[in-house]
């Protein structure tokens, strides 16, 4: 069960080097992924001169994010597990695969790499608005909640059975594409309704540098809900008490 192995760890482990470097990684990996998303909608808005969104936007976003994020959790995963989403963070650590000191470190990383991304976007722009995510029109901010909640669900449930799963075997070689491959599957289902968030880092940096909140709470409640959803399923019904092998706090 996943909920006795939640440990809070020691703030000694905030110090140590490992978990230092750890956050190092989350936070140019959520900036390489930040830089990459965010990026492609606001040239896509150049080409179009803010236009109005399209289908053909839409499969660009969701190209964009499905690569960026394929790369970005590749270049992490050997250094802090590639989690480059708090959301994947809080999975992890209401599966008792890392801990809240260190899932803290996370947070603060991932938030910092998606602020400085988008700082960097609106500087080399030549100061182009970051646009922060919204509601469509017609979409209220719950039927939004449920829309994050079950593609996080998605996300994280992929995480676990192609990363966490100490019986994943050879199938966790493509972790990083099926995780990619989830996001961009799901910003076509969801992306024409609420942005498709799936990570409050994601939504945060745009939501700093633009100072847009409306409705921002929709894009940590949902993917929080999300995760630790798929979390306790997959570790109650998948991950047999009897075949879990200890991993370290970082281990995907």
């Amino acid at each position: 069960m996943p909920i006795p192995r939640i440990a809070v760890g020691s703030p000694a482990e905030a110090g140590q080097a490992d978990a230092l470097k750890a956050a190092l990684a989350e936070f140019i990996s959520v900036l390489i992924f930040v830089f990459a998303g965010e990026g492609s909608g606001m040239a896509f808005n150049k080409l179009t001169d803010d236009g109005s969104s399209t289908p053909a936007g839409l499969v660009a976003a969701a190209l964009a994010h499905a690569l960026g994020l394929f790369v970005a959790v590749s270049v992490g995963a050997n250094i802090s597990g590639g989690h480059v989403n708090p959301a994947v963070t809080f999975g992890a650590f209401v599966g008792g695969h890392i801990t809240l000191v260190r899932s803290i470190l996370y947070w603060i990383a991932q938030l910092l790499g998606s602020v400085v991304a988008c700082l960097l976007l609106k500087f080399s722009t030549g100061g182009m608005t970051t646009s922060a995510f919204s509601l469509s029109s017609g979409v209220g901010a719950w039927n939004a909640v449920v829309f994050e909640i079950v593609m996080t669900f998605g996300l994280v449930y992929t995480v676990y059975a192609t990363a966490v799963d100490p019986k994943k075997g050879n199938i966790g070689i493509i972790a990083p594409i099926a995780i990619g491959f989830i996001v961009g599957a799901n910003i076509l289902a969801g992306g024409a309704f609420d942005g498709a968030s799936m990570n409050p880092a994601v939504s945060f940096g745009p939501a700093v540098v633009s100072w847009t909140w409306d409705n921002h709470w929709v894009y940590w409640l949902g993917p929080f809900i999300g995760s630790a959803i798929a979390a306790i399923v997959y570790e109650v019904f998948f991950i047999a008490p009897s075949t879990y092998e200890e991993l370290p706090s970082a281990d995907f």
